[in-house]
């Protein structure tokens, strides 16, 4: 029952210390992500290679079919 003791007790402290070790250094890099690159809420742009394509021809509804022949 000591070998037992003796042998798990080292693995929990380091996985205990591991775990906050991550915590720490992970909350560390997520404020300093935060200050440098400021979260932007809204429609996303898009690219602009496509604007150009999109804007020469008119854009075609997208009808979804309505499956009535199944019926």
């Amino acid at each position: 029952m000591g070998l037992v003791m003796v042998i798990s007790l080292p693995l929990i402290f380091f996985c205990l210390l591991l775990g906050f070790g991550c915590y720490f250094l992970g909350r560390a890099k997520g404020r300093q992500d935060i200050r440098t690159n400021a979260q932007t809420f809204g429609v996303p742009m898009p690219p602009p290679s496509s604007a150009a394509a999109h804007s020469l021809s008119p854009q075609q509804p997208i009808f979804k079919p309505d499956n009535s022949i199944n019926v």
